[in-house]
């Protein structure tokens, strides 16, 4: 819902500021019925059928699954439909993943949550995923969701309208600074800042090996340090050992790919770095509470 609202509230608010219809938009669904945002709230919506004539752009938004796989064929022909028709065609979030999936992203670069960005790059190694928080590559908008998109819609704004105008808009949000797609998203990264560079060092070559890891001698001489200087960092800036570290972000990546891709348990394991599933299972019930194989069956039940 913070997505679809952050894409949305610009384009109001622009009309209202100036007093012009400059911006028109539907809620659409494959059927016309309501969805239900995750929150519980439900949208009316339109179907997309009648609602694609006429129309400049098509946005996906997409939650934690995007959608049901009994309707997914339905939002597939949808997408390409528009596509032939000659309409931008964009995503807030996981909506990436739809894209991708009926080929309109092959040979565009694209983005999608942090969250999803592993396996979405697992998914589609070919596609260029980008950390960046909205690329809008030529006909293709992809976006990180959350705030994002807000940012995202206020530099089409300032494309078509002026910056000045932009800015007018998203002071009335309180939104101080408009991102460019040049900003990087920070989620996943250490929320403890600022952090010492041969500290922030030492975790990039962590993530760089998440599915091959490596010891941590190895890290610390990547990093320019030895190994009990990168102990002490590690106490003192993230309250952990580099060892509890390295292991808490390799079951944090397996949990996303759990929730956000179809891979087996075991190619999961093999992705982090575990050579057996019973093993990955164990340390991954002892930092979620749940088995593996309890979270995805959870999550099935729930999306579909």
């Amino acid at each position: 819902m913070m997505s679809l609202a952050s894409a949305i509230e610009p384009l109001r608010s622009y009309n209202r500021l100036y007093e012009k219809q400059a911006f028109a938009w539907h809620l659409a669904s494959l059927n016309g019925e309501p969805v239900e945002a995750a929150n519980g709230i439900p949208f009316a919506t339109r179907a997309i059928n009648d609602v694609l004539p006429g129309s400049h752009y098509l946005f996906i938004c997409g939650g934690e699954r995007v959608v049901a796989p009994k309707f997914e064929r339905g939002y597939l022909k949808a997408m390409r439909q528009a596509a032939r028709a000659g309409l931008f065609i964009g995503s807030l979030s996981t909506g990436t993943f739809l894209l991708a999936k009926c080929g309109l992203l092959t040979g565009y670069r694209c983005t999608i949550h942090w969250e999803s960005r592993t396996a979405f790059e697992e998914a589609y190694p070919d596609i260029e995923c980008t950390r960046k928080i909205y690329e809008i590559d030529r006909g293709r908008l992809t976006c990180s969701g959350g705030t994002a998109a807000m940012d995202m819609m206020l530099n089409l704004i300032a494309e078509r309208h002026g910056g000045d105008r932009a800015t007018a808009v998203a002071n009335q949000f309180h939104h101080e600074r408009i991102r460019s797609a040049a900003d990087e998203q920070r989620g996943g990264r250490p929320n403890r800042s600022p952090i010492p560079e041969t500290l922030g060092t030492a975790i990039a070559v962590m993530q760089a090996h998440i599915e091959d890891p490596i010891t941590l001698p190895e890290v610390s001489a990547r990093a320019g340090i030895g190994k009990r200087q990168l102990e002490r960092l590690f106490g003192r800036h993230l309250g952990k050992t580099p060892q509890r570290y390295y292991l808490e972000l390799r079951l944090e990546q397996a949990r996303e790919m759990l929730i956000y891709s179809d891979l087996s348990i075991i190619d999961v394991a093999v992705s982090v770095g575990f050579s057996s599933t019973s093993h990955f299972a164990g340390w991954f019930r002892r930092a979620f509470g749940v088995l593996p194989s309890e979270m995805r069956r959870v999550r099935r039940a729930k999306h579909g």
